[in-house]
């Protein structure tokens, strides 16, 4: 209890260290005073809406395109420490992503627009590069005005690369490497087993031509210049090599270990600072109705089973406080919902107690003495409160699994409370009825009863 206490109290806990640190001239670390953390529907965040390009993915993998991209956008979002986002898909090419505690929309869309779009093209076919090029002669040194007179002027713009099957979404790591001979700086990449195939395919199709390696629709090595394949490349590596410097380099080998997006994103089409859906209001009244149940709570076990019960209400004290310790030590965000499963655990952490304590009147009146009471209280009763915090835990389980970000705040503070309630009801609560069924009060019946 007392070191529960000191995690959730820092701010006393650092006072009470730098005392002792001052009178005997020790050097004791404090305890870290981060808060809770506190989720978009209590604290608030950014609300940002995107649509995603799916213009070059077939029907039949448009689901997978977008399970992908919130994938990333997710892992991308996590690396900037920000806890519990909510990154949804919406209707058919909508990726809806909410950011509890975010202040800035700006910094929002920079973590998540930072993330590369990687893509390798191959050259056209030749007649059409042909007819680029020509065009490229005869603009060659004109205005664009005069450009614009020219018949198919158009053309000359044209990429002469188009795009394959290859992209980010098959990358699965990017080092920063140097090449041996000139010491340049290179990226090396490696391809999951699918890209590895999609590579080698590539690449057997196109010996002898050149592929463009594009980050974020822009060449990484120069406007008109693309690695010549010169052989079938198997195994799922390449490498890009380019003008860049070793700061450049190391840049985009972040970036892309941090996520490359499957399918390109526009803009947000909707971005807002989105307020507590809920408050500090509605936080208030959730603490308070968790206070005034565990005062009734409280007041029903000592009013029914007297000295057991305010047993059970001092273990029920160290219950709260080791299950908020956990929520805090382990990070996770706090909902509303999350705050419903406590207040739901903390009724079933008392249900174990009722049980013991039932099985034990049961005893002490068949003529059992209050220590041989509370064993056999003890052993009678777990199998159903085992039985009954297995089925709950089996059920919070598959919520935790399949249910979607508020579900699962709700389902992992219940998983906790219950494993908790069961510490606490068989071995806290046990150890302080054991502790006072010696000397006085053991031979004394009436608070027992």
């Amino acid at each position: 209890m007392l070191l529960a206490s000191a995690f959730l109290f820092p701010n006393i806990t650092n006072q009470g260290i730098d005392f002792v640190n001052q009178k005997l001239n020790t050097q004791i670390s404090h305890i870290s005073d981060k808060g809770f953390n506190l989720g978009l529907d209590l604290k608030g965040g950014v609300h940002l809406e995107y649509e995603a390009d799916l213009s070059g993915i077939t029907d039949d993998s448009r689901d997978e395109a977008m399970n992908g991209l919130r994938d990333v956008i997710e892992r991308r979002v996590n690396i900037y420490g920000v806890t519990e986002p909510v990154v949804q898909i919406y209707g058919d090419d909508r990726i809806v992503v909410e950011l509890p505690g975010v202040e800035s929309i700006e910094d929002a869309i920079s973590w998540i627009g930072e993330t590369p779009l990687l893509e390798f093209l191959e050259e056209r076919p030749a007649e059409e590069i042909e007819a680029i090029k020509a065009m490229w002669t005869q603009i060659d040194g004109k205005t664009f005005e005069e450009i614009q007179t020219i018949d198919g002027w158009e053309k000359a713009f044209e990429n002469p690369y188009t795009k394959t099957e290859l992209t980010g979404k098959y990358l699965q790591k990017a080092v920063l490497a140097f090449d041996q001979t000139t010491m340049e700086p290179i990226i090396e990449l490696e391809f999951d087993s699918e890209g590895a195939k999609l590579f080698e395919e590539i690449t057997e199709r196109n010996v002898g031509k050149t592929l463009a390696i594009y980050l974020d629709g822009s060449p990484i090595i120069g406007d008109f210049y693309a690695p010549e394949v010169n052989e079938k490349i198997s195994g799922g590596k390449a490498i890009i090599q380019g003008d860049s410097n070793i700061e450049e380099a190391r840049t985009i080998v972040q970036r892309l270990n941090q996520g490359a997006l499957p399918v390109p994103l526009s803009s947000p089409i909707v971005q807002q600072k989105v307020g507590p859906t809920l408050g500090q209001i509605s936080l208030d009244n959730a603490v308070k109705a968790g206070v005034i149940g565990c005062i009734a709570i409280a007041l029903f076990l000592i009013l029914f089973y007297r000295l057991p019960g305010l047993l059970a209400s001092i273990a029920l004290l160290a219950y709260i406080l080791l299950l908020f310790s956990i929520i805090k030590l382990s990070g996770a965000t706090l909902t509303l919902a999350g705050i419903g499963g406590i207040i739901l655990s903390i009724g079933m952490a008392v249900d174990g107690n009722i049980l013991i304590f039932s099985r034990m009147k049961e005893e002490i009146k068949n003529g059992s003495d209050i220590y041989s009471a509370i064993e056999k209280g003890v052993s009678r009763a777990w199998p159903s409160i085992r039985d009954g915090n297995i089925t709950t835990l089996i059920v919070a389980f598959i919520l935790y699994i399949l249910g979607t970000s508020f579900v699962k705040a709700f389902a992992f503070t219940l998983i906790i409370g219950i494993l908790v309630s069961l510490f606490t009801s068989m071995v806290v609560t046990r150890v302080f009825l054991l502790f006072n069924a010696r000397g006085f009060m053991a031979k004394l019946k009436w608070p027992w009863l």
